[in-house]
């Protein structure tokens, strides 16, 4: 699966937000400043080309679909930054958020908590 860039991953969160629509659609659901029609047109080209999205025609019009869930695309992507940037370790990332203080000890314990309810 293709990495995304910031612009198709700003689509595709909208588009997993309202599922099916057409390009007007996923526009008006974006926030001020909204990106040009003809932009978010070639954003949503380039994501059906990758397979993230499939289109049909109908009429004039495209209308879309997903073509990934959302949860498979977190969970591949944190894989390749688990892989490339924490030698291959969960324990790595979550011990780095912790130097970091970026999470704290009672979301350490809830994490325990849910890997012990899910053995």
């Amino acid at each position: 699966m293709e990495k995304l860039t910031i612009q198709e991953e700003d689509t595709m969160r909208v588009i997993w937000q309202i599922g099916e629509g057409f390009i007007k659609d996923y526009l008006d659901c974006f926030k001020e400043p909204k990106p040009p029609y003809t932009t978010l047109a070639s954003t949503i080209k380039n994501l059906e080309k990758k397979g993230f999205i499939k289109g049909k025609k109908m009429g004039l019009s495209y209308l879309y679909s997903v073509e990934i869930k959302e949860s498979e695309y977190k969970r591949k992507f944190m894989k390749g930054v688990v892989d490339n940037y924490f030698e291959n370790s969960y324990k790595e990332l979550v011990t780095f958020f912790a130097k970091e203080k970026k999470i704290s000890t009672s979301e350490l314990k809830e994490i325990i908590n849910l890997i012990e309810k899910n053995k």
